[in-house]
Order: C-alpha cells, then structure tokens, then sequence
C-alpha cells in the first residue's frame, strides 16, 4: 500500500538544502540590530568628536618653546611680518605731524582794547601837560633809557597837543577805537602767540589748532605765522593805514605793541588725543620674507616662536582646499583604524563593556575628553599633556583592567601626538610614563598608593625624558627644564587622581580596595543594624567572608570585594529575621504553620529586600549584584520537596521554588554562592570532619555545576576546584575537631 508521500530526487534534495549564512552575511544581520546600530553610531561620533578636537584639518606647528633645532628651520612659503621699528619710525612721523592745540582767551585782547580807550579818552581830556598823570605820558612815550629820544619840555608839549587835538572830540575816540578793533579783529579770532615751543622731532612747526574758549565747535587751523605777536609789525601798519594821525598811530602802537597778550594757552588733553589718532591711524609696516630665508637658527633654543607661527599661518592658508580635504580624510582614516583597532579587541575580550550602554558611552567620552584637554595643555608653553594622559591610564586600569587601559592609553597617546605635532621620541616620553602608571597602580588599598604612583611616574618620566632628548642631541639646558617638568607633571597627575578617585568609581561603576575598605566597616548603618535585628544571619555573613575572600584570592579574583560583598549579601533577611533558621534559636519554627509555597515566597523575597535596601543607603552595583546573585537561580529544594509531598506525588512547578536570579555574572559572584552555601551546610554536620566537609563541599559544587548556575560567570573547572580546595581548608580549621577532657572533679 502507498504511504502517499512522494519520494524526492537527490538534486531536489540537494536545491532544498539550506546552508547557513556566510561570515559577511551574519556581519550584515548583526549590523542591523537596533541597539547595535546605536553602539556603532556612538562610535562614529567619537571619531566625529576627536576630528574636532584635534582640528584635524589643519597641520598642527611642530615647534614648541624651547626646543633646539639641529639645522636651521627656513620659510616654506612666503609671507609678511610686521617690522615694530619702522612701524614705530612711521608713527613718530606722524606725531610729528600733528599740530598742537591751544586754547583762546578772546578776554584778554577785548580787555586791552578797553583798556587803550581809557587810556585815550584821559589823554585827550587833559588841558595841558600838566594835568596829565607822568605814568600815562610813560605808556605813550616811553622813558630815555628804553632806548626811546630824549625830548625836551617844548617837544614833549608839543606832542601832547597833537595828541590831545587828534583825541579830543567823542568822534575821534570812536575812530580810534574803531580803527583798533579792526586792526585786532583777525587775532581775536586767530589769537595770539609769544612762541611756538621748541620741542624736538615732536609736534608741527607750522600750523596749530586754535579753539576759541567756551566755543569748542568752532576750532579753526591756523599758521603759526598769523598768530606770532613778534615785533607786531602788522599792528603798525593796521594803525598806520586807519589813522589819520601819524603820531598818534605811533604813540598807539608803542603802547599797544608793549602789552599785547599771549591769548593761546596749549591743550594738552587734546594735544595727546590727536598725537593718539594720528599713531593709530598709521598702517604697519612689514618686511617681506620669501621661501629659503632662515626663521630660526640651529643650536639655539626657540624662545620666541611669533615669526615660526605667522609663517604657519602663512603655510595654512596657502594650502589647497584638495589638501585640505586629504589631510582631513587621512586624520579620520587614522582614528577611524585605531577606533577598528579597539572595538575588535572590545568584542573579544571585553564583551560586557559593549552590552552596558552607558559604561559604553562613559567609556569613549572619557576618551574625547582627554585627548581634548591635552591637546589643548599641550599648547601652551608649559606643555602639561603628560598629565592628563597619566590620569586617564589610571583611571582605565581602575576602571577595567591593565591590558585594555595599555591598549587604550597607546591609541590616545598616538592621537595626542599625531594632533599637537610631535613624533616618535614625543610618543616614547608619554607612553613610558602612562604604562608604568598603569602597571603600578594596581589595587588602591590606601590613600598613599596614588602619590606614591606618581612618583615612581615622575621618575620614569624625568629618566625617559632625559634619554630621549639626549638621543635628539638637545642641550643639557632644555633636557632638565623638560625632564622636570614631566617629573613635576606626573607627580601631580597622581595627586589629581586622589581627588577624582571618587567621581571615577561612581561614573564607571566600580570600587577600588580604597573604598572597599571604607564600605566594609562594621560600623556602617545596614550591618549595625543587621547585627540588632538578625545576630544570627550576621554571624553567617561574617563566616562567609572569612572563607570566600580566601577561596577568591586563590583563583586571582578580587577577594576584598567578595568579602565585603557577603557582608552585604543578606541584609534583606533582617526585615523577617524570624523565619531564616540561623536565627530561630530553640523558638518555634514560623515555616511548620505556612504551606511551602508562601514560604518559598518569604525565603526568596529576602533577595529583593537585600537590593532595595541597598539601594536606599546608595550601595554601589557591584555590592547589589552579589545581593541579587549569590542564589543564582537555584531551587529552594526543602520547601520544593515539601510541596511535592504534601501534593501526593503529584508534579510540581519546580519554577515556583527558584530563586529569581539573575545566575552569578562574574567569578566573584560564583565564589560567594559557594561559600554561602557550603558554610550553611557545614551547620548541619554532626561530626565535621574533614572527608565529611569535603564530600559535602564537592557535592554542592557539582549540583550548581550541573544546574546550570556557573554558565555565565566564565568559571572554569580548573579554578571551581581550586575554590572547593579553598573552602574544604577554610571549614576545616572552623570546625576542627576537639580533645575532649574528662569532666573535673569539685574540690
């Protein structure tokens, strides 16, 4: 009879045969996961970020103060720079230029005018020589001994008629006075000078500023011939042409010529202000410089780098924007090949960093905020990039481990390096001094390690330091200056890392020897008051970190964080301290009136009570993991046993009576499961010998091996059994047997 299932040909076999996806295709299928394509982006803007900070587009100055050239550095290009001494040649021309201020006092020349008319009208109301005072006959006719003829009485009374005639009516005073005020009107507007200071090479000796007082907006230039009272040659003339009277323009004259007053007084304020807009309106003057011409010479130390940087600048901007673009593509090749560099070695061997997101991110911008602060420290003339690399290695071998902060701290240094300029003895002196930080910082048990790291840096720092810059035939002068300074910088850095300590455990999620110590004091508030609420399950927590600190440092784990961790581990049963059977004492036992189900409920919530209560008094992760952990998620077996014999047989959940884990997730974790399980189990041995402890310890090991509980730790069977080597010593000298004495006799 026919099954009616019809048999296939070979090659339709063959055509329906499925083969899995290729190594490029399962690449593709991975790259387009959600939460990878936002791993992968994060990254991508880190390369995007470094470019920035870097300015990768441009060429960074190789030269720093200091440095001695072995040959002379020549122009690449041509450019211009400012000369200061014909600059300052041209400024002093154009000061010189500048024509002096003054101020007017038009009262003066108004006041000497009323002053000649009164004058005049006394000498023409005179009768006669006589009734003149000598003094106003004086101001007219000058004393013999100043050079003026000696004229006897009748000459001297002759004149006064003629005087008085030609100034005895109102009409010929208003003549006179009209005839001076004309003659004086150009200098009441222009003024009047006695000099012009004699200053050398500083001021215009031909024409000033005039600003009349009170009336700054009418400031007029003038020659400084239209303003010299001199010999008032002009004024003679002026009376001469008005008057009508020769003598009395004479006799005007010599008394006006005597008194004539210096109206200009000079202005400094606005003297100095003009001398200031003049300099600053002057270009500045440069000298041309074209491509050969020495910049700096060899064997001297570069002191001051203006005309190496303008000549940068120069080269900057004579550069194509097709070089500019290659330069900027070959800076994102290079970080894009280290960021490959990273993530493949990230992928392999530290694949949890890739799972947690936000240590992830934490991780790559720590990475931009160094290379950004010490490409910009390594600008300045102090040149202080070595610390902030040295902080970042520590940080890093804290954070992580030593290879990933070696690895790490070579692909920032290069990035350093390439971004400021500098080559290969430059990356030699950096590097020696982060990877020695990293190798000796290890465990940060006290506050002393970090300064006593920093200075074993400094050391290494100042010798590679010297023999670096010896190589490049440096003089000994630079040498030390630059061999102190990295000492100085390193041992800082180490100081530096005392501080950040703190911040760094918090934002990478970790705790150093350091604070574990200071976590595991038992004066802290949970354990105090675990000791008051449940002194049973505190006893079995101390227990327990005695065994699983040692059991951790036998397989290289860190046994300080178990043994603070299993202090911690239980917390949550002090909330029902009842009903966990280390503090029951010879009390009833709460379980035989519940069904085995709620209690399986009140034994597993205390996992959830232990983390709440955690992180409530701000415990860090890593102790809230071995909270969450140290049950894996193992089967609570007397109340699962319990349920099924109360159930007749039947099958039962066996989910129900799980721990809700999560299984141990580092070896740590591990360890602390066993010991917290083996430690109670020792309990219940009535003679504990020695075989019987390591029976039993095995036993355990191989049931949590065989759950399952150990998949996700990385345990290996070699290190499960140098822990149960651990453990069996361990509970052996705590439960060692004794001699036992015949009872004493009562006196």
């Amino acid at each position: 009879m026919a099954s009616g299932i019809q048999k296939r040909k070979r090659s339709e076999r063959v055509a329906a045969l499925e083969l899995p996806p290729g190594s490029f295709e399962r690449a593709m299928l991975y790259c387009k996961r959600g939460d990878v394509l936002l791993r992968l982006g994060l990254c991508v803007l880190t390369v995007l970020a470094l470019w920035c900070v870097t300015l990768s587009w441009s060429v960074p100055l190789e030269y720093q103060s200091g440095y001695v050239p072995p040959r002379n550095i020549v122009a690449k290009v041509p450019f211009q720079q400012l000369d200061p001494e014909k600059t300052r040649e041209a400024e002093m021309i154009a000061r010189n230029k500048v024509a002096f201020v003054y101020d007017h006092d038009l009262d003066k020349l108004v006041q000497l005018r009323a002053a000649l008319q009164n004058r005049a009208t006394e000498l023409g109301g005179a009768k006669s020589l006589a009734d003149l005072s000598t003094s106003v006959w004086d101001e007219f006719f000058p004393p013999p001994g100043s050079g003026a003829p000696t004229l006897t009485d009748e000459e001297k009374e002759q004149r006064f008629q003629l005087l008085r005639g030609a100034l005895s009516t109102p009409e010929s005073l208003a003549k006179l006075e009209g005839a001076v005020a004309e003659v004086l009107a150009p200098y009441e507007r222009r003024g009047l000078l006695d000099k012009l200071p004699q200053e050398p090479n500083e001021g215009n000796q031909q024409e000033i500023v005039v600003i009349p007082k009170g009336n700054p907006s009418q400031r007029q230039t003038v020659k400084v011939a239209d303003v010299l009272i001199g010999d008032a040659d002009w004024l003679k003339k002026g009376l001469a042409e008005r008057l009508d009277s020769p003598e009395l323009a004479t006799r005007v004259y010599t008394w006006l010529q005597s008194r004539l007053p210096t109206t200009l007084k000079r202005n400094e304020t606005e003297i100095r202000l003009a001398q200031q807009r003049a300099e600053e309106a002057v270009p500045p003057e440069y000298r041309k410089i074209l491509p050969g011409d020495v910049l700096a010479p060899a064997d001297k130390p570069l002191e001051d780098l203006s005309t190496l940087e303008l000549e940068h600048r120069a080269y900057q901007s004579s550069r194509t924007l097709q070089q500019k673009i290659a330069y900027s593509l070959a800076s994102l090749g290079m970080f894009l090949a280290l960021s490959i560099l990273c993530g493949v070695y990230v992928l392999h061997y530290e694949p949890k960093l890739v799972d947690n997101l936000r240590l992830f991110a934490t991780t790559l911008a720590t990475i931009v905020v160094t290379v950004g602060i010490a490409t910009i420290a390594s600008r300045d003339n102090f040149r202080a990039e070595l610390a902030p690399l040295v902080v970042f290695g520590m940080t890093f071998s804290i954070a992580f481990h030593r290879e990933f902060a070696l690895l790490f701290s070579a692909v920032v240094t290069v990035i350093v390096v390439v971004a400021t300029g500098q080559g290969l003895g430059e990356f030699m002196i950096l590097y020696s001094a982060v990877a020695s930080a990293i190798l000796l910082v290890g465990g940060v048990r006290n506050r002393r390690k970090l300064i006593y790291v920093g200075l074993a840096v400094g050391v290494v720092a100042t010798l590679t330091t010297i023999g670096v810059e010896t190589l490049a035939a440096q003089p000994f002068s630079a040498i030390w200056q630059d061999a102190l300074r990295n000492g100085m910088l390193s041992i800082f850095a180490g100081l530096l890392m005392l501080g950040l300590l703190p911040f760094i455990e918090s934002l990478f999620g970790v705790q150093t020897e350091l604070s574990l110590l200071e976590l595991g004091d038992v004066a802290h508030p949970l354990l105090q008051e675990l000791v008051r609420r449940a002194p049973g399950t505190y006893n079995h927590s101390i227990n327990v970190a005695s065994i699983a600190e040692a059991a951790a440092e036998s397989i290289g784990a860190q046994g300080l964080l178990v043994r603070v961790g299993a202090y911690f581990h239980d917390i949550g049963k002090m909330l029902k301290p009842g009903y966990f059977v280390e503090n029951q004492g010879h009390d009833a036992n709460r379980h035989e009136s519940l069904v085995p189900a709620m209690s399986t409920l009140i034994i597993i919530a205390h996992i959830k009570d232990g983390a709440d209560l955690a992180r409530q008094h701000r415990l860090p992760k890593p102790i809230i993991d071995f909270i969450e952990q140290h049950h894996g998620t193992t089967l609570v077996e007397y109340f699962f046993r319990r349920a099924a014999e109360a159930n007749g047989g039947a099958e039962v959940d066996e989910s129900n009576f799980r721990y809700p884990g999560p299984k141990p997730q580092t070896k740590e974790a591990a360890v602390l499961m066993l010991a917290d399980a083996v430690e109670g189990a020792c309990r219940t041995l009535v003679e504990p010998t020695p075989a019987r402890i390591e029976s039993l310890v095995h036993d355990i090991a191989m049931k949590r091996l065989l759950d399952g509980q150990f998949d996700s730790c990385g345990l290996t069977l070699q290190e499960l059994a140098t822990i149960e080597d651990s453990l069996v010593k361990s509970l052996t000298a705590v439960y060692h047997g004794r001699v036992k004495y015949p009872d004493q006799r009562t006196a």
